[in-house]
């Protein structure tokens, strides 16, 4: 019977011990494999998702999309790229593509642990943008959107024009690119310069009025991806009035 007991307990500390080699084995590997694949210094900063690395190589942000020159907030995402990141260690971790149509690398960029993408869209600098389809950070980077929606700054602050709260989304077809809007309000809404935004650079600016109680169509093909993306309908002071992902 002791024996038998024994017997029992040595295969017990047996089984714990062959546990813990392989625990440690995996948490390895696992460090290993999805850590930052490369560590290097940046050393320019192009734009709020561009930078340049040693060899001067252009790395593209992943997963997140800035104002273009010109554009409301591109110098302040600059700015803000720049005090976080410029001359300092970072993390690249590529993606299921390496790199874009401009040869630029496509990666998250990690700074002390922390998702830079993530934290220039929480900002209000950026937003989510996956062309190719949503990956393993996707749920991340949308949720920070949505902590920047409650802070309300940047680019995810709310219109302040009288028909900032009028316009209402009744329905969209990112298909055939078909929108229509509402203007619920007892007034004739002035939309002159209004912008119609997808996640990435693709835009209809538009030069209408949307009567009281009316809808308005708009339409226009190969702006939205079959992937995932997202309607952002901003005023003429690029003010956040319309947010709808799909």
């Amino acid at each position: 019977m002791n024996n038998k007991k024994n017997q029992i307990i040595l295969l017990i500390v047996l089984i714990i011990i062959l546990f813990l080699m392989n625990y440690f084995w995996i948490d390895s590997y696992l460090i290993k494999e999805f850590s930052p694949k490369e560590t290097v210094v940046v050393q320019r900063i192009i734009d709020g998702d561009t930078i340049e690395i040693e060899n001067k190589t252009s790395v593209r942000l992943l997963g997140i999309n800035t104002p273009e020159k010109g554009e409301k907030y591109y110098q302040e995402a600059k700015n803000f790229l720049e005090n976080l990141v410029l001359n300092k260690t970072i993390g690249l971790e590529a993606g299921r593509e390496d790199k874009d149509k401009y040869q630029r690398e496509l990666r998250y960029v990690f700074l002390n642990g922390e998702n830079i993408n993530v934290k220039l869209i929480e900002q209000g600098f950026a937003n989510s943008y996956f062309p190719s389809g949503k990956d393993k950070y996707s749920e991340e980077f949308y949720q920070a959107w949505e902590r920047c929606l409650i802070k309300n700054v940047n680019l995810c602050e709310k219109s302040k024009d009288k028909c900032g709260n009028c316009i209402e989304l009744k329905s969209f077809n990112y298909k055939n690119g078909e929108i229509v809007i509402y203007n619920k309000c007892s007034f004739d809404c002035d939309l002159n310069n209004w912008l119609v935004k997808a996640e990435g650079r693709k835009k209809i600016i538009l030069n209408k009025t949307i009567e009281n109680k009316k809808e308005l169509k708009i339409s226009e093909e190969d702006i939205w991806t079959d992937s995932g993306d997202s309607l952002f309908l901003r005023d003429e002071n690029g003010k956040l009035v319309l947010y709808y992902p799909y």
